[in-house]
């Protein structure tokens, strides 16, 4: 019988992080779920969790070295998968020191604690496996190839450059102390756990509320868009699979733009929830554009197709489909 892993998993509580621990737990993974609990945090979730005697959750912060050596030492860890990031670039905006106190200072103190206690214990099939963002990357026009793992980090706004920080300082691990580590670069993920503030479940709120719909600039920003499923599928197979010191592309291979996202959306709604004598469509009002807002995202995830026979498996039409109706019982769940 293969024995079976024991993951620390950081950020457990957020979107992706929660998602991930909900696959994990079906294949019968142990888990520690070390999350800060900050606004973000999926607590209802945490709660269904705590019922698996594969799950134990510690509330704090990934940059408490003595917490994060308790956790080590009693858990016996061999797979890092570590989400824990500030990650709303409108709050990096607005709060651009906090991005850079979270995503680099406290992620650095948490990388040497892990890269010490791999030293000292020599632990078989380790691996500390960095979540990371295509927004490293910077933005393309459209007629720019999609980015490759070779692509020059050119990062716009403080999330990205904090991220960005944090990839360049795990690769420098890897280099300097021979720390297993891997880094993933994802597009934009979509699916049910996602916060309110992200575009997606934010048009669903609106709408339903009967609320403005803000799209920013005009709307033609286009991302490339990744069911966190598959996202998650990706994770699981490189934490088991990936080669130490790779970086690895996770794309959805669906670019859209976001008005045309937006209105797909309303569309939708008007035939789940129609409205008497109005379209959903009528909430959306152009709002002015953010800061070095990113024009076009676009991987490449050739690279992990071919190495580790991967590749995204839901169709985007069916995905957000599945995603509203699933924001549209929460908010029900809440009247």
């Amino acid at each position: 019988m293969q024995k079976k892993n024991s993951y620390l998993i950081t950020g457990g509580c957020g979107f992706i992080g929660s998602n991930f621990i909900e696959i994990l737990l079906k294949k019968g993974e142990k888990i520690v779920n070390l999350d800060s609990y900050s606004y973000a945090a999926n607590k209802q979730i945490n709660k269904k969790f705590l019922k698996n005697k594969n799950y134990t959750f510690y509330k704090g912060s990934y940059a408490n070295s003595l917490l994060v050596k308790k956790i080590f030492n009693k858990h016996k860890i061999n797979k890092v998968v570590n989400f824990a990031a500030e990650s709303h670039v409108d709050n990096s905006i607005n709060g651009p020191i906090l991005f850079i106190k979270n995503n680099v200072y406290d992620f650095s103190i948490f990388l040497k604690e892990c890269a010490n206690y791999y030293k000292n214990n020599k632990i078989k099939k380790f691996i500390f496996l960095h979540v990371s963002t295509d927004e490293v990357y910077g933005s393309l026009n459209l007629r720019q190839k999609s980015f490759t793992e070779k692509n020059k980090y050119m990062p716009n706004s403080p999330y990205s450059s904090s991220k960005a920080s944090s990839d360049l300082i795990a690769r420098s691990w890897y280099r300097t102390y021979n720390f297993p580590i891997i880094i993933t670069n994802c597009s934009n993920n979509y699916g049910k756990y996602q916060n309110f503030e992200k575009l997606i479940p934010l048009t669903i709120k609106r709408a339903l509320n009967h609320k403005i719909i803000p799209v920013y600039g005009n709307g033609q920003n286009i991302r490339d868009w990744l069911h966190v499923n598959d996202h998650c599928s990706a994770l699981y197979l490189i934490s088991k699979k990936g080669l130490s010191g790779e970086q690895y592309n996770i794309g959805g291979g669906t670019e859209i733009s976001n008005i045309k996202i937006v209105k797909m959306i309303c569309s939708y709604l008007d035939k789940l929830l129609p409205i008497e004598k109005k379209k959903y469509s009528s909430f959306i009002k152009f709002v002015k554009d953010r800061p070095g807002h990113d024009f076009r995202y676009s991987v490449n995830f050739r690279k992990l197709k071919l190495e580790l026979n991967w590749k995204p498996k839901v169709k985007f039409s069916n995905g957000l489909n599945d995603t509203i109706n699933w924001y549209v019982n929460k908010l029900k769940e809440k009247n």
